[in-house]
């Protein structure tokens, strides 16, 4: 079920969430990691990265989980492929929530831009939960390897009216897999797999991003 963590003074954060369910692992993960998702986006005050995806990817049932949920949850499952792209990413919350938003625009060739909004936010028990539309998420896993943060989808599920019903595995695109890998203070990469259980890799995204929220680009929203 969902749930709505404790009120605090401050807007909440991705780090404040994953240093809550990392535990003593959050103090392995590199500082520059640390810092980026400890910044909080404050009312009105967004966050801003950009950056190019190298590779976007799908194969054939990627496509077609792409197109088929496309009315209901646009952008999640881009079902294209392209190269060097330009993307952009908005973290931001609202005052009526505890949850962190996340807005990501797809600048792909000879198409119209692509946004995709999810949320993240922590359940009663714990979990780490990402909703992507329609009460469509999944749980999510986290760990850190070499001072790297790894994501891993444990379960999907539709949320109806606060209960959340579990989706078979075999029902959904596959597990998702996410790692943040830090460059430098100001760069990271991000590498994204879907893989079904049956079939192999379904999706894939590689990209380089920086962050402009320390740099005279701060405000810059493309």
């Amino acid at each position: 079920m969902k749930a709505t963590p404790a009120q605090t003074t401050t807007r909440p954060s991705e780090g404040e969430l994953f240093r809550r369910i990392l535990g003593s692992e959050w103090l392995t993960l590199h500082p520059d990691i640390q810092a980026r998702f400890a910044k909080n986006p404050e009312v009105g005050q967004p966050l801003y990265y950009n950056g190019v995806l190298s590779e976007l990817s799908c194969s054939g049932l990627g496509k077609l989980f792409g197109h088929i949920t496309k009315p209901m949850i646009a952008g999640a499952l881009i079902p294209y492929t392209d190269h060097d792209f330009p993307v952009d990413i908005e973290v931001y919350s609202k005052a009526d929530s505890t949850a962190i938003f996340k807005q990501r625009i797809y600048r792909l060739h000879n198409r119209a831009p692509i946004q995709f909004t999810s949320y993240m936010q922590e359940s009663e028990k714990g979990e780490v939960l990402e909703y992507v539309g329609m009460g469509l998420g999944m749980k999510l896993r986290l760990h850190v390897h070499e001072g790297n943060l790894y994501f891993t989808s444990d379960g999907y599920f539709w949320d109806v009216l606060g209960v959340r019903i579990p989706i078979p595995g075999i029902l959904t695109p596959g597990k998702t897999y996410l790692c943040h890998r830090n460059d430098n203070t100001q760069q990271f990469n991000i590498r994204i797999e879907i893989k079904h259980a049956l079939f192999g890799t379904t999706f894939k995204q590689v990209g380089v991003f920086h962050d402009l929220n320390n740099d005279s680009n701060r405000n810059k929203t493309s």
